[in-house]
This record gives structure tokens, sequence and C-alpha cells, in this order.
């Protein structure tokens, strides 16, 4: 059989450039990794592992990345020169099940979810990025903001709010074993939040998240996971 010049020219095109295969997306590695020794852990424990990644087997976890060797004042000022700057937040992670321990929210609502914390200036003032698991699967942002207070203890539950979407698709249903990536991307109020690389959300928060600003961070409930943090210092 003769193959004419055109179809060879197709063929060795196909094997130089294989369609994807949709099973392996290669990741963002652009994104430093946040040390174990920089995370600041405010309620619950993250343990080190060899290689880097944090365990988290406690069922109330909250821990935030502070700039290094930045003071508090000089964050605050270059926050409000420039409030539109843009900040990307990753968390890779695996899931392991259930904790032990089931701890309700404050709510009374016995939720199990792993998510990113962002502009994270206290226990009373942040956005919450976070991928529900149990009793419902589904990806919710959300603000906490209360003025004037600082300590969970003072604002409890009150001040949140959650964020209507501009659109958004289902995000996996989560079984143990499984890994995945959930990237934030904020400029602005303007937010998108990808699974894997894939958009799950795209939206605008509400004008009070100007009012405040801090680091990332992670939070989870209930839910026992291997993870890690990547952001911009």
């Amino acid at each position: 059989m003769i193959l004419r010049p055109v179809l060879v020219a197709s063929l060795l095109g196909l094997l130089a450039h294989p369609a994807p295969s949709g099973k392996s997306m290669k990741k963002d590695d652009t994104l430093p990794v946040v040390e174990p020794q920089r995370m600041k852990v405010t309620q619950g424990k993250l343990e080190p592992l060899p290689d880097g990644r944090l365990v988290i087997d406690s069922p109330k976890v909250r821990a935030v990345a502070p700039s290094q060797g930045e003071p508090k004042t000089r964050a605050l000022v270059a926050a409000m020169k420039a409030p539109e700057e843009a900040r990307v937040a990753e968390l890779r992670f695996t899931y392991l099940g259930a904790t032990r321990e089931q701890v309700p929210l404050q709510s009374g609502e016995l939720r199990r979810q792993v998510g990113l914390k962002l502009r994270a200036k206290d226990g009373c003032n942040v956005v919450y990025v976070m991928w529900r698991i149990e009793p419902k699967a589904g990806l919710v942002v959300s603000v906490k903001h209360n003025p004037g207070k600082e300590r969970s203890d003072d604002c409890g539950n009150g001040g949140y709010r959650t964020v209507k979407p501009r659109s958004k698709e289902p995000v996996p249903e989560l079984e143990p074993g499984d890994d995945h990536t959930l990237r934030a991307e904020l400029e602005g109020r303007a937010l998108t939040v990808r699974v894997d690389g894939r958009s799950v959300w795209e939206g605008t928060l509400p004008e009070e998240v100007l009012t405040f600003d801090g680091p990332v961070g992670l939070r989870s409930d209930n839910g026992r996971f291997q993870v890690e943090l990547r952001t911009h210092p």
C-alpha cells in the first residue's frame, strides 16, 4: 500500500501530539509549597510527613500561612495600597475518610469538609472556599465579616454570608483514597475556583472583603486528610 505524503504527515502529527486522555493533568508547580514550620495552627493539629505534606486527623483544624518576616503594620499598609492585587492559593489533598470523633459546627450541623481560607485577617473576618463532603457534596464560597471583632469566641458563627456564583459546576463526590487539587484565584473581588484544573465556581465577592486582609490558610471539619498548601509568599 502506498501512503500519500499528506496522509503520512497527518499520521506523524498524531504520533507527535497524541490526543489528551483527560486522566492525567499537569499540575501547576509554579506555586511554592508552604513549609510546615511556616503554618500557624489556631485550632486542631497538623502532623508533618517526611515528604513535606501534612496530616489532618483532628475533627476541627484551622491554620494560616503568615508572610515570613513581614511586620504586621507593613503588611496592612501594602494591603491598603493594593487591594486589587491577585492572590492564588492551592490545596492538594488526599481524602482518608471521617475522623473517629465527630464534632458539630457551632450551628449544630454535623458537616464534613475541607477548604481554603483567603484574606484571613482573624477568626471573625475571612473568606472561605469549602469543598463539602457530607451531608451533601458541593462547593460553597462564604464571607465571614464581623467589624471590630477578632476572636472566634467573640463572633461565634455570626457574620457569615454565602456568595452566589455567576457560574457553577458540580464537584466530585469524595471517596477515601481520592486525590484532588482545590485552587482559588482572587483578583480584587473576582474569584475563580478550580478543581483539578477545571473551573467549578466563578463570581464576585461582596465589597466588604476589601475592608480586611490577611494570609491564606486551610480549614477542615470532621475529615482525615493528607494536605499540601501552596501560595505565593
